[in-house]
């Protein structure tokens, strides 16, 4: 939007805030998510509803009651609460990670996912989402599963529960009428899912309060019930275990591990088994933060609900091992999964509560797994893959699509059929989520961005750091087969995310995480402290249109050498013509073609009434700190026409899974780079300008180069027409008689085409030589030719040295002395028919040659002898390969250590 002076304004919705395109109307990048544009109002759930039974229910699941005895039966009392501890450990410090990341902001649907994404980016978050989205599916078929062998135990005909005991209605045990039990209730939770989720949510606390009532009829039932004998599965030696009551000796018994075959899976256990199924039992902290939008206050709720659930449910399971402990015998634990019902006064309240538990976690893991595809869908994170799930949703949002697919998904699953078997598989996608969830935060935190600061301050970046290192250590504890599985889909995952995605409005915690170590190690960068055995180019190129130049910025990239690369341009005007800063509008276009040309430069634009003006002002403040140019390039002032090199660099390209084409954006963007200069047009520059130009370099102490007939460079060709030459004439045409005598410019010339050469293309595919110009006396040329060597061998420098004798041609110039120079108050010109003869000359050894390097002679700083300056250094460089005309100053190479 634009005000009557031409301004573009940005104007935010406090409700729904959207951020435009500055030059288009639709929102950039990745497809957002739609807002769920709730009113203050319809947020109703308190953290007691939204956070703190949700979380509590999702913790107790079924393990409480199904495999707590079996966790003190295996490890005894004090591994057990080790495990425990070591699980509460983890959750907790990814808690407050969690209430860092969920307090820093208003979050949405879709719980882990939408917070790793937006503090992450896309490719970390996609990644996640879908591990996030799989661990949520497992646990889903794991409760079932869970559900189905309470139900077998208490009605089936091999059970051992009360019900077996006390009615004629038995039902198959066997595998096959299992996963039918399974499936059924899956299905049920289907049917819940599509029609009654919301009054699902609504009946938590008439659930939590069944658990609560089963519980704490377990623990008076271990008060209270006289000791007896109980039965147990038929794989042990006895049919029956005995419940002692509160017993010393039972509980020194059952004080340290006694691991043994597990009669579900057939396996010896060990400590890192065990806790791999128990851990499902600290689980559940998302579930408060997935419904965050629904909260009357989520950066209160979600800390407080969550820690409060932790602290709750660690109490229950301290308080329930400790009377395992003290009343159950070994047996009883190890081969009676369902023994808390064996033992209870009120045996179908055991019962209740283990389906409720079950069903309740069954069906909250369908449904945050749904919410989290459903985000994936919404986000377009995968293209059309997940387009069926973005459609099929109700008017109410209720994601149809993606509570099909997800409860598809868990009935597949469920053919594994075994509880253990398949805990150990959700611990490890439930790990790998959480300590995505720690990176997430240590992330934000080091980053330092000032827009981090979460309403919830428990937390630094050694409980992120901890909590994730923890998280991935027991990973490969647990399964390294899974937990190396899960990365490689993991990274598979991200690698394809990446190339689905442009840009996006989320923001990349990546960028802030570079900027904070640039920084820190730009203050480190001391130029009192530059040596000259670690000089490398640091390059400022000058570029009047990108168009025409597109050959020259991929060449100068292999000059750098890993140093600077800053490509600048001057936009001629003053900003009071604008109604808004031009160079804005520019820069878009300036960094696309920099990535369509797979250079690594900065891009530097100024504007300024002149462009020597501007030029000045690059070459003053481009770079930062210590990393600033030595090195100015420009192209060469001539009145060649330019030719649009930039469609030679724009490839038809298909995205993945059949995505729109990139090349009406690249279009759009790239049209914004200025246009050609035409036949007729006049040049911003003129060439006493020009001339003066390369004095300002000089002056700056800089070194200088201008490229030359760089239109005919085609890089890509090196590998195919066979060894190519990179020619170096070492030699200042304008004084010959310094021909022998290697000057701080000719070894600046050997370096910077020495660095081209060390690219590994150019190293491949070319050979240096190194041109000596010698008169016709066969000792003297043998002498220089020896002495050149020498000094090549003393800089490491691999060249072929070619002499190339140029009496005849010396022998043409006829010398004149005219104006004055920087050094002194004449200048020695030379005739035309001798460069005329130089060019012939260095025309005659470049018929296999890819480029030249030329020595730069000093230009003269009367202004009357500009013209002629680039007169004659258009005679030297006419018609020859592309060529690189060098002038530099100070030292760049050492011959000793």
């Amino acid at each position: 939007m634009a005000d009557p002076n031409g301004q573009r304004l940005l104007l935010f919705d406090l409700d729904e805030s959207v951020r435009y395109s500055k030059h288009k109307n639709k929102v950039e990048g990745v497809t957002l998510p739609s807002r769920t544009n709730k009113k203050e109002g319809e947020k109703k759930l308190s953290m007691l509803f939204g956070v703190f039974l949700p979380c509590i229910l999702a913790i107790f699941s079924g393990i409480l009651f199904l495999r707590l005895g079996f966790a003190v039966g295996q490890g005894g009392l004090l591994e057990t609460l080790g495990m425990y501890a070591l699980g509460y450990f983890i959750v907790t410090l990814t808690t407050l990670s969690l209430s860092a990341v969920s307090t820093n902001g208003a979050i949405e649907g879709g719980g882990a996912y939408f917070m790793i994404s937006r503090a992450l980016g896309p490719e970390f978050g996609g990644s996640i989402g879908v591990m996030f989205f799989v661990a949520n599916i497992f646990s889903s078929a794991l409760y079932c599963i869970g559900f189905t062998e309470a139900l077998t135990d208490n009605f089936g005909d091999n059970g051992t529960g009360f019900f077996v005991h006390n009615s004629s209605f038995h039902l198959p045990s066997d595998r096959w009428p299992v996963f039918g039990y399974s499936s059924a209730v899956l299905f049920l939770c289907l049917v819940v899912c599509i029609i009654g989720a919301q009054m699902f949510a609504k009946t938590q606390l008439i659930i939590f309060l069944i658990v609560m009532v089963s519980i704490i009829s377990a623990m008076v039932s271990f008060i209270i019930h006289p000791p007896k004998t109980v039965p147990i599965v038929e794989e042990c030696a006895e049919c029956t275990a005995e419940y002692t009551g509160f017993n010393v000796e039972t509980f020194q018994n059952n004080l340290y591990a006694n691991y043994t075959v597990d009669y579900s899976t057939k396996k010896v256990q060990t400590f890192v088994s065990v806790f791999a199924v128990i851990f499902n039992g600290c689980v559940g902290i998302m579930a408060g933060a997935n419904i965050s939008g629904d909260l009357k206050n989520p950066s209160k709720a979600i800390p407080v609900g969550t820690l409060g659930a932790l602290f709750y449910t660690a109490v229950i399971y301290v308080i329930l091992i400790f009377m395992i402990a003290f009343t159950c015998s070994r047996d009883l634990l190890i081969y009676n999964y369902n023994f808390l019902q064996d033992i209870s006064s009120c045996p179908p309240l055991i019962a209740v509560g283990i389906f409720a538990s079950t069903l309740s976690a069954a069906l909250s893991a369908l449904i945050g797994g749904s919410r989290v595809l459903m985000a994936l869908a919404n986000d377009n994170l995968f293209g059309p893959a997940l387009w069926p799930v973005q459609k099929l949703v109700t008017r109410n949002g209720n994601p149809i699509g993606a509570v099909l697919v997800s409860w598809l998904l868990a009935q597949i699953i469920l053919v594994i059929g075994e509880l253990n078997t398949i805990a150990s598989l959700v611990s490890i996608f439930f790990l790998l989520s959480y300590a995505s969830v720690n990176l997430a935060c240590l992330a934000l935190d080091l980053a330092s961005a000032p827009n981090f600061r979460p309403s919830f301050k428990y937390f630094s970046w050694h409980t992120s750091v901890i909590g994730m290192l923890g998280c991935l250590v027991m990973m490969f504890l647990i399964d390294p087969r899974w937990a190396s599985g899960s990365l490689a889909i993991f990274i598979v995952l991200l690698v394809v995310v990446y190339f689905r995605t442009g840009g996006s409005q989320w923001g990349y915690i990546s960028q802030a995480l570079i900027f904070h170590q640039v920084r820190k190690y730009l203050l480190l960068l001391d130029t009192r402290k530059d040596h000259v055995k670690f000089w490398r180019p640091q390059i400022l190129l000058l570029v009047a249109n990108p168009r025409s130049s597109c050959s020259l910025i991929r060449f100068v990239n292999d000059m750098k050498k890993s140093g600077l690369y800053v490509l600048g341009h001057v936009k001629q005007g003053s900003i009071d013509n604008f109604p808004s800063d031009p160079i804005e509008w520019e820069q878009p276009a300036w960094v696309r073609l920099v990535e369509l040309l797979k250079v690594k430069a900065f891009v530097e634009l100024t504007l300024a009434r002149t462009v020597r003006e501007g030029a000045q002002h690059l070459m003053r403040i481009s770079g930062l700190g210590g990393m600033k140019p030595n090195m100015v390039v420009m192209g060469f002032y001539d009145d060649v026409l330019p030719e649009d090199s930039l469609v030679q660099i724009q490839q038809p390209r298909r995205g993945f899974y059949g995505s729109v084409s990139e090349d009406v954006e690249d279009g759009d963007v790239l049209v914004q780079l200025p246009a050609l200069r035409a036949e007729g047009d006049n040049k911003l520059l003129s060439r006493e300008e020009y001339v003066c130009m390369i004095l300002d370099i000089i002056r700056l102490k800089k070194g200088v180069c201008l490229a030359r007939n760089f239109h005919n460079f085609h890089r890509d060709s090196l590998s195919v027409f066979g060894v190519k030459h990179i020619d170096i004439w070492p030699v200042n045409f304008l004084k010959p008689e310094t021909a022998g005598y290697f000057d701080t410019a000719c070894i600046f010339l050997l370096q910077v085409a020495c660095v081209v050469h060390m690219v590994p293309v150019w190293q491949k595919n070319a050979s240096l030589r190194v041109f000596l110009c010698v008169d016709s006396d066969y000792a003297s040329t043998n002498h220089k030719k020896e002495k050149l060597k020498k000094f090549l061998t003393e800089l490491r420098i691999k060249a072929e040295i070619v002499t190339v004798p140029w009496n005849h041609i010396t022998a043409l110039n006829n010398k004149s002395e005219e104006g004055d120079t920087m050094a002194s108050n004449l200048v020695t010109r030379v005739s035309e028919e001798y460069l005329q003869a130089l060019n012939s000359m260095m025309r005659d050894h470049a018929d296999n040659t890819a480029v030249v390097f030329s020595y730069l002679p000093m230009p003269p700083v009367d202004h009357e002898l500009h013209g002629q300056y680039l007169h004659e250094m258009e005679i030297l460089t006419r018609d020859l390969p592309p060529t690189m005309m060098v002038h530099g100053q100070g030292e760049v190479t050492l011959t000793t250590l």
